[in-house]
C-alpha cells in the first residue's frame, strides 16, 4: 500500500498590496527610475546578488554619471556666485560714480573721495597721487593731504613697475610693497593690498595715479578682473580734467 505525502497548494496570486505597487511600478517606471535612493537600493541588491566576482558596469556607469552630476551642480551654483558677485561690484561702482560727480567744488571732490566714495567702494583708503614739480609746502597739498599726494614726474611708472624694465600696466592689483610711505604716511603698517588705476588727464599734462588701499591682503589680487576698475579709472579721469581746465 503506498502512501502519497500531500503537498502544500502553489498559490499564483500575490497580496492585493503587492499586486497594486506591481501595477503602480509597471505603470509608472519613472517613479522608481526618478527616485535615486530606491535606484541605489536596487542595485546594492542586484550586486550583492551577483556576487563579489562580477563587475556590474551599470552601476559604474551610474557613478560615473553621478559624479559628473555633482560637478555639474557645482559649476552651476560658482557661475550664479560669480555673476552675483560681479552685480554686486558693478552696482558698487555706479554708486561711488554717482557720490564722485555730486561735489561742486574741488575741495569737497577730494574729501569726499577719502571718505564716502571709499566707504562705498568698501576700502580703507583712497589716495589720489599727482606727478607735479610744485612742493609739498604748497597751502593746497598740504590742506588736501589727507587724499592728495605730490610726486615728481616719472614716480608713477616707477612705482608700479617697482623699478623694472616693464611698461606699466593701466591698472595694477597688487600686495602692498615694502616701502609706500610716500603713499600712505602713518597709514603704512595697516595697508597689505592695493588697486592701482593710472591715470590719463589728457595731452600736455602729467598723468596721475589713483590708489585704492586695503587691509586685507586679498582684497586686490593679479588674478582678479580689471573691467569695472578699468571704467571707474575712466569716469575719474573725465572728472578731474573738469577741475584741472
Amino acid at each position: 500500500m503506498s502512501t502519497q505525502v500531500p503537498t502544500a497548494p502553489h498559490s499564483k496570486t500575490m497580496a492585493p498590496m503587492a499586486e497594486e505597487l506591481r501595477e503602480k511600478i509597471i505603470s509608472e517606471p519613472d517613479m522608481i527610475l526618478d527616485d535615486l535612493d530606491v535606484m541605489r537600493a536596487l542595485i546594492a541588491a542586484n550586486e550583492k546578488g551577483s556576487g563579489s566576482n562580477i563587475v556590474d558596469l551599470r552601476g559604474i556607469a551610474m557613478d560615473r554619471l553621478e559624479d559628473r552630476l555633482d560637478r555639474l551642480e557645482d559649476t552651476h551654483r560658482g557661475v550664479i556666485a560669480a555673476a552675483y558677485e560681479n552685480l554686486a561690484g558693478t552696482n558698487q561702482i555706479h554708486r561711488a560714480i554717482l557720490r564722485m560727480m555730486d561735489p561742486l567744488d574741488f575741495e569737497t571732490f577730494l574729501r569726499d573721495l577719502g571718505g564716502e566714495v571709499a566707504d562705498i567702494l568698501r576700502v580703507d583708503v583712497i589716495k589720489l597721487l599727482l606727478e607735479t614739480k610744485v612742493e609739498d609746502e604748497d597751502p593746497v597739498v598740504r590742506k588736501l593731504g589727507d587724499v592728495l599726494v605730490t610726486a615728481e614726474p616719472g614716480f608713477i611708472d616707477t612705482y608700479l613697475t617697482l623699478g623694472r624694465n616693464i611698461p606699466a600696466r593701466d591698472v595694477t592689483l597688487r600686495q602692498v610693497a615694502p616701502d609706500t610711505d610716500v603713499i600712505y604716511g602713518d597709514e603704512t603698517g595697516f595697508i597689505h593690498s592695493e588697486a592701482c588705476l593710472k591715470l590719463d588727464f589728457g595731452s600736455g599734462r602729467l598723468p596721475g595715479l589713483l590708489i585704492l588701499g586695503a587691509e586685507d591682503p586679498h582684497m586686490f589680487k593679479p588674478t582678479q578682473a580689471t573691467d569695472l576698475l578699468s571704467f571707474f579709472a575712466g569716469v575719474f579721469e573725465r572728472t578731474m580734467r573738469r577741475w584741472l581746465a
